[in-house]
């Protein structure tokens, strides 16, 4: 074979690397897309399922909040689509603007005629035809400034109370904001993800537990100050006391899980979405699902969940290791805001925590949470994407293409 056949063989043979190069650095996370997809695939059916008694008392139409939810899939799939095509860099320099849309935000809930009332809370405000909870946008805004904070002030948070407790005095900020409204769980998921990622960021561990006492006793005064807080506290603890008010949410999910056994009572055959569990369709959505599917349906939820969550840390995980370390608290971040969320709903409808008004995430009915969360994957499928273009190289193909020909053609070269 003379030197120009054996140059094309080579460089058909880096064309193949490169293609299969390309191909790894596009590759999405199979496991977190499928868990991701089931989860809003199964919400759906159970919304639809959970909303009909509800649905066709107030529009007249059996699916109407499923219509409504799958209306609001559609808007979440192409946002997140937009959201992923946005670099990493641009959320670490918006951070400190983002805080601050966070305290506008927070605060036009209180505008008459712009925020609207719902169960007693001001938590939406009215946009037309919909309604937006800006508290989910909080949240994820949150994680945005803490990871860039980690990343500006890094040795400060590991070596000074000062580095550590700037941000945290933001929070609180929020957090009060959040308790005028009231909401209650938005706060406790907030600060709880807030502190796991400053401990992630190398928050000196005495620091970080001091800080947890504090909380706790905070949130245990909250309680003790408020009737409607104490009232939820009691009814948590021995619902069957009162089974017909402050326990009657409790109970009648807790009876929604002793009826569904093993394998449930079968899709739409539900017994308490009959205008016996209050907010069957959001907050409770859970113990529907529990009802119609079950055990098997109870533990495919929480597996699914499990998988986000340990994809979300190992996404996290690839990142600082290739010293991405703004992307790597982000991922932390949002995998802890997940978790957490769908524990405290889980907990809630299993009477193991206190009533709170925390939607599961990709599933409970509602189209800001199910926005939020759909741009919250979006953003881990791209931290894992810029982590994947790193490790793979971000040359342009045709430019390493041609330095390898002339590596090959130079390889090739016989001396005179």
């Amino acid at each position: 074979m003379n030197r120009y056949a054996q140059a094309q063989a080579l460089n058909v043979t880096e064309k193949r690397q490169s293609r299969s190069v390309s191909r790894q650095r596009i590759r999405l996370d199979l496991p977190l897309l499928i868990s991701s997809l089931s989860l809003l695939a199964l919400g759906l059916v159970m919304v639809g399922s959970a909303s009909t008694s509800i649905a066709e008392d107030h529009s007249g139409e059996a699916f109407y909040y499923m219509w409504r939810q799958l209306s609001y899939l559609a808007v979440a799939f192409v946002s997140a689509f937009l959201i992923f095509m946005i670099p990493l860099k641009f959320w670490q320099r918006s951070g400190p603007t983002l805080m601050l849309i966070n305290v506008v935000m927070l605060l036009l809930v209180f505008i008459p005629g712009l925020g609207r009332e719902v169960n007693g809370s001001m938590r939406w405000i009215h946009l037309g035809p919909i309604n937006l909870q800006l508290s989910e946008l909080v949240k994820l805004f949150v994680i945005f400034y803490l990871a860039g904070y980690l990343v500006r002030h890094a040795e400060a948070v590991q070596t000074s109370a000062g580095g550590f407790l700037r941000p945290l005095m933001l929070l609180v900020v929020l957090a009060m904001l959040l308790l005028l409204q009231p909401d209650f769980g938005a706060v406790a998921v907030m600060l709880m993800t807030a502190m796991i990622m400053m401990w992630l960021g190398g928050a000196r561990l005495f620091q970080f537990l001091l800080l947890m006492l504090f909380f706790v006793a905070a949130l245990t005064l909250l309680v003790f100050i408020s009737p409607y807080r104490m009232e939820r506290l009691t009814g948590f603890m021995n619902p069957w006391a009162d089974p017909f008010d402050s326990g009657f949410q409790l109970t009648q999910a807790l009876i929604a899980f002793g009826r569904g056994e093993w394998f449930g009572v079968g899709l739409g055959a539900s017994v308490q979405k009959l205008f016996y569990l209050p907010e069957a369709h959001t907050d409770f959505l859970f113990a529907v699902i529990a009802e119609e599917l079950g055990l098997f349906g109870v533990l495919l939820v929480i597996s699914l969940f499990i998988v986000i969550i340990l994809r979300s840390l190992k996404i996290a995980r690839d990142a600082e290791n290739q010293n991405n370390f703004f992307n790597a608290y982000i991922a932390y971040g949002i995998g802890v805001w997940i978790g957490l969320q769908a524990f405290i709903n889980i907990g809630v409808n299993m009477g193991v925590l206190p009533t709170k008004g925390l939607t599961l995430p990709l599933m409970s009915y509602g189209g800001s949470s199910l926005l939020v969360m759909c741009i919250a994957i979006a953003i881990l499928f791209r931290v894992e994407y810029e982590t994947q273009k790193k490790i793979y190289g971000a040359a342009p193909a045709k430019k390493q293409r041609r330095d390898q020909m002339n590596k090959n053609m130079n390889k090739l070269q016989v001396p005179v």
